[in-house]
């Protein structure tokens, strides 16, 4: 069972005094490794009593874990950080209801849901764990090198970067999800239909499909100034209308980047190296670079 499920199985079994608790060692959290027992009742406003209760409960939900060292101290579990996200959503009236999972990853999870309005959305909780710190600081120009890194913060940086790239890439009209919401590592974003197209044997029109994709790249780096920086076929998203959707932007840099124009030439060799072994289509590297650089 993922966090998420763990989160989403036991949120409705949450009071107002556990969430108090996870709020608090949320908090205190950015200064402790592990918050000390003794922190708790006063940041959430409970007594010694009755936040003993509710730490023995919250460990029992698996939402935090118990630490004991010098002191006692407890920290917050991925499933914890969870259910804080989806409280916050609920409250601003973005979620109302959870289905199945649509992928489950390394780096996120993603869910179906459904809003208020019975619409139904994408929920994608970003993971980046403990043992990846030094992948991810060394992959995702959002942590600096110095910078003391939790798992919470890591992954909080991750969506707050990634939805900033929905927001601008959306307002261009390039094919991707359209950003909803968005809450410490969460995302809630429209639909995802479909499927890897690394997963399709064949493919109708292949070549047609591929420059679509170069034509939402071109408007990626031309109009939005992006570059997706960690294209390969596991994000373009294959949908039932035979469109594409490209996913998974947390990585994403500026056109002015040091590194700009590496990354622009290793998603398209990605993607066009896929192309020519999956499905025989030939576009031409540098043919395929002018096309997506061209302003035009």
């Amino acid at each position: 069972m993922s966090s998420a499920d763990i989160a989403v199985k036991t949120f409705l079994e949450l009071e107002p005094e556990d969430l108090r608790v996870l709020q608090a060692i949320e908090l205190a959290m950015a200064k402790h490794a592990h918050v000390p027992e003794a922190k708790i009742p006063k940041l959430a406003n409970l007594n010694r009593e009755e936040t003993a209760f509710r730490t023995t409960r919250l460990q029992k939900m698996r939402l935090i874990r118990g630490w004991h060292g010098p002191y006692v101290g407890f920290v917050l579990n991925m499933a914890g950080y969870d259910a804080l996200a989806i409280n916050a959503l609920v409250k601003a009236d973005v979620l109302q209801a959870f289905g199945k999972p649509l992928g489950v990853g390394k780096e996120a999870d993603v869910y179906e849901a459904l809003t208020p309005k019975n619409k139904q959305v994408a929920v994608k909780f970003h993971r980046l764990g403990r043992t990846s710190f030094r992948q991810t600081r060394r992959k995702r120009g959002y942590i600096a090198e110095r910078m003391h890194t939790s798992w919470l913060y890591q992954s909080r940086l991750a969506a707050e970067k990634e939805y900033e790239a929905l927001k601008l890439l959306h307002a261009q009209k390039v094919a991707v999800p359209k950003p909803l919401a968005q809450n410490r590592h969460t995302i809630v974003m429209s639909m995802i239909d479909g499927a890897e197209i690394s997963e399709f044997d064949d493919v109708p029109d292949a070549d047609k499909i591929l420059k679509e994709i170069l034509k939402n790249l071109h408007a990626a780096y031309v109009k939005a100034n992006i570059i997706h920086a960690d294209l390969s076929e596991y994000n373009i998203i294959l949908q039932p209308n035979g469109r594409i959707l490209i996913i998974d932007w947390p990585q994403y840099v500026k056109r002015n980047h040091p590194n700009a124009e590496f990354l622009l030439e290793r998603d398209l060799r990605n993607v066009l190296g896929f192309f020519k072994r999956k499905f025989n289509v030939d576009f031409g590297f540098e043919k395929a670079l002018l096309y997506v650089k061209k302003e035009h």
